[in-house]
């Protein structure tokens, strides 16, 4: 990419009913500041993980321990598992999209992921999800009416259309300088290309400084 080219637009994808996207929304604002916060459903991704699809209760209590042994080792908050896990989140991203039309996608983001995994309670209950929007000044009106607002459902279903086109076979997913990284654990990849997409443009910028200088002496 050239110097003088447009930065390519960056997002983190995420859908509250998955807990690494919840891992992951933990670190995001550290490890991916200022890429933008987009609300999708899963579901309508082109390879979503389906937390209903364990063949035993056996292969369900594996894939729990080892979300909860990564809770832990990510130093968050004891994982506490939703009431009815999975739930169905539409309502939620509803509210996500909503609050992503104000600027406070962040914030509810992360309140209402901890409302969901920090404190237990699914999402597919309308209460928590208000819990959730009240942490950060959202009016329960407001709330009430986005959920069955057209342009709303219209935004999230462009989002979850926009990031499969991007590649984001699932969520969490991180669309930034130019490439998709899928999981949960590629937030440090998508980091890492960032940085060096960032130092490359810089060496780009001065080669190019420098050339005109050269060429401005020359004359």
């Amino acid at each position: 990419m050239l110097a003088t080219d447009p930065e390519p637009p960056s997002a983190f994808y995420f859908d509250l009913a998955s807990p690494l996207a919840y891992l992951a929304a933990e670190r995001a604002l550290q490890l991916i500041p200022g890429v933008r916060w987009v609300p999708v459903l899963a579901r309508e991704l082109p390879a979503p993980e389906s937390f209903e699809a364990f063949r035993c209760a056996t292969e369900e209590r594996i894939f729990r321990s080892e979300i909860e042994r990564r809770t832990h080792q990510l130093g968050l908050q004891p994982l506490v598992w939703p009431a009815r896990f999975p739930f169905d989140s539409a309502r939620a991203m509803l509210a996500a999209t909503y609050a992503m039309s104000i600027g406070r996608t962040v914030a509810f983001t992360l309140a209402a992921f901890r409302q969901a995994f920090a404190g237990g309670h699914p999402l597919d209950d309308e209460q928590f999800v208000l819990i959730a929007a009240a942490a950060c000044e959202m009016h329960p009106d407001a709330v009430l009416r986005a959920l069955t607002t057209r342009s709303i459902g219209e935004q999230l279903a462009a989002h979850t259309a926009r990031a499969a086109r991007e590649g984001a076979l699932d969520v969490p997913a991180v669309t930034i300088a130019g490439r998709t990284f899928v999981g949960e654990r590629a937030l440090e990849q998508a980091a890492a290309h960032a940085a060096a997409a960032h130092g490359a443009a810089h060496a780009g910028a001065a080669h190019a400084a420098s050339t005109a200088s050269g060429a401005a002496l020359a004359r």
